[in-house]
């Protein structure tokens, strides 16, 4: 059964009334368990749980370093292009808003390259707005042969693509796939999202499925926090981890809980998730899936992230600017969301370490041999 038909089936029972149920003896019996049912996962996201947020975390860390060890990952977001063809109402680079659009230059691609290397940064995500005509698979795999010389690591976040056009992706050096469902939320994505390609629920559901079967080594999926309930949105996100992981046991999956952040544009979130919800959503995670990776972006504020480290985080961006060309010499644009955490890389690299963790740079290194490109893990 696909993914899309086990929501479907979970559509038919009324989440609110399975948190209702919860009673604060379940909650103890989960967190005294090792092996997690989907049923165990919505109850520590019930409002109940929210009481045992301490064992919660004391589970989590646990398990954090038990499958990842004192580790987390760094990386950056490198935007390409910011030309969309989407409407949605919650996102600066949308289609309806009069901003300045922009595509990199490959000389200008290897001159942010150049920019963010000298950080040390040796993983970066590209992204570029949903336009097929500006941001063309063929114009992705250019940028990506020019940045794999600078690069151990490239992932993309572009729009979602048929199994054939990733194999192209893969082919040029994209190891890592980064996409958001945004919500799983069908009413409301379809409400969000009233015109342009990305209105397809089903088809950017089944996006990193087609990116697995065309050979990709690491996934990383999210909802975007705030446009739904975001208990709704949460369960989901780790009912579809949990799926993709069953699925496609040999690609690293890892799940990203992005907050909306101000944007060019007047949608305004109607439901908050405040600092104690936000964290009971990533010690449920863990607890459920103590595989799966943790993406904590620059989108929450700098102490925020700091007190999330030993919490179950394994991967955290630094240095990070949402602007197309935003570190080189062309003029201020704006990006796609607001930036909390502004700190370069070694001040988020010093935070990481001052709470008795190592930030690493490379955690994957491409082998060539013969003419062909391989792919081998690296001793950390």
């Amino acid at each position: 059964m696909t993914f899309y038909n086990r929501q479907l089936a979970f559509e038919k029972y009324s989440l609110t009334q399975d948190l209702a149920r919860v009673l604060p003896e379940d909650v103890e019996r989960v967190l005294a368990s090792s092996n997690l049912t989907s049923d165990d996962f919505l109850i520590l996201l019930s409002p109940v749980a929210e009481r045992y947020l301490e064992p919660m975390a004391q589970r989590a860390h646990a398990l954090t370093v038990q499958h990842f060890g004192r580790v987390i990952l760094l990386y950056t977001p490198l935007y390409l292009a910011n030309y969309c063809t989407n409407f949605c109402l919650y996102c600066g680079f949308a289609a309806q808003n009069r901003i300045r659009r922009d595509r990199l230059t490959l000389e200008e691609v290897a001159a942010e390259a150049r920019l963010i290397r000298v950080s040390g940064l040796r993983h970066i995500l590209i992204l570029t707005g949903e336009s097929r005509k500006m941001s063309s698979v063929e114009y992705i795999r250019q940028c990506v042969e020019v940045l794999r010389p600078y690069f151990l690591s490239i992932s993309a976040e572009v729009y979602p693509l048929e199994i054939d056009e990733y194999t192209q992706l893969v082919g040029s050096g994209v190891d890592g796939l980064t996409l958001y469902q945004e919500t799983y939320d069908r009413a409301l994505y379809a409400a969000v999202h009233p015109r342009g390609p990305k209105r397809d629920y089903r088809y950017r559901l089944e996006a990193p499925e087609r990116a697995c079967d065309a050979g990709i080594r690491s996934v990383n999926i999210g909802a975007l926090l705030g446009l739904a309930d975001w208990r709704l949105d949460a369960f989901l996100t780790g009912l579809h981890a949990d799926y993709l992981q069953h699925l496609y046991p040999e690609v690293e999956v890892s799940v990203s809980l992005p907050r909306l952040r101000p944007h060019e544009g007047t949608f305004q979130p109607q439901h908050e998730v405040r600092n104690r919800e936000f964290v009971q959503i990533m010690l449920a995670m863990r607890i459920f899936l103590p595989r799966v990776g943790i993406t904590i972006s620059t989108r929450e504020r700098s102490g925020f992230r700091d007190h999330l480290i030993p919490l179950g985080v394994t991967k955290m961006s630094a240095g990070s600017c949402t602007q197309v060309g935003g570190r080189s010499h062309r003029e201020a644009e704006t990006g796609q969301f607001e930036i909390s955490d502004q700190r370069d890389v070694p001040a988020v690299k010093q935070a990481i370490e001052s709470r008795g963790y190592k930030a690493i740079f490379k955690d994957w290194h491409p082998i060539v041999a013969a003419g062909v490109d391989m792919a081998g893990r690296v001793a950390l």
